[in-house]
């Protein structure tokens, strides 16, 4: 309440305004091999999230497949590959966070996830990711690792991770069928990398 307000004894509160910053979030297709999985589970997560219609939020799906990026530092990189680069960081650096979906390969992400991912420094400095996993243990240590790897490049991981078995969430460990219980998990790790992605652009 205003000086005149107590002074003349009206009780009018002052009206405040809110406006919700917009974000970019793009769901991250972390692997290219062929007859993959993540692409079916990366447009679940995508069709879950557009389904929100979270104020201020778009979503985009970004396939690593459709960049051709050279392993980092190889000598025989063509004119192509590093066309492919620039367009892998020019595309990473327009979003605010991220969605990694990723397979699990030895108790690690994929190489081509990891590869590109060295691709990328200030482009996601200070930007929050969440986690998307599918594995025989749901893809929990491909995430572990990742945190580490994003953990160097200054990109801030939510808590909630979503875990897919490929024994209980796909038919004969090809066909994606989740379970409907994981969109609890879907939730909560979407509104951890929307309220953590909103945050940080406050200090780019």
């Amino acid at each position: 309440m205003g000086f005149f307000s107590k002074l003349f004894g009206t009780d009018q509160k002052e009206e405040t305004t809110m406006t919700v910053e917009n974000i970019k979030i793009a769901v991250v297709i972390g692997s290219n091999r062929g007859g993959r999985n993540a692409e079916a589970v990366a447009k679940y997560v995508f069709d879950k999230a557009v389904a929100r219609n979270d104020e201020g939020v778009t979503y985009e799906i970004v396939d690593i497949a459709d960049y051709d990026l050279a392993f980092l530092y190889d000598a025989k990189t063509t004119e192509a590959q590093q066309a492919a680069a620039k367009a892998w960081s020019e595309k990473m650096a327009s979003f605010d966070g991220y969605v990694f979906v990723t397979p699990e390969y030895n108790h690690a992400p994929g190489a081509a996830l990891k590869n590109a991912i060295d691709y990328l420094n200030a482009e996601v400095n200070n930007k929050a990711a969440g986690f998307v996993g599918y594995g025989s243990l749901g893809g929990t240590r491909a995430h572990e690792q990742l945190r580490l790897i994003l953990a160097e490049l200054q990109v801030a991981t939510v808590r909630t991770a979503v875990t897919f078995s490929l024994m209980a969430d796909f038919e004969n460990m090809s066909e994606f069928k989740p379970a409907a219980y994981h969109d609890e998990n879907i939730n909560g790790m979407l509104d951890q990398v929307i309220n953590w992605s909103r945050a940080l652009k406050t200090v780019r």
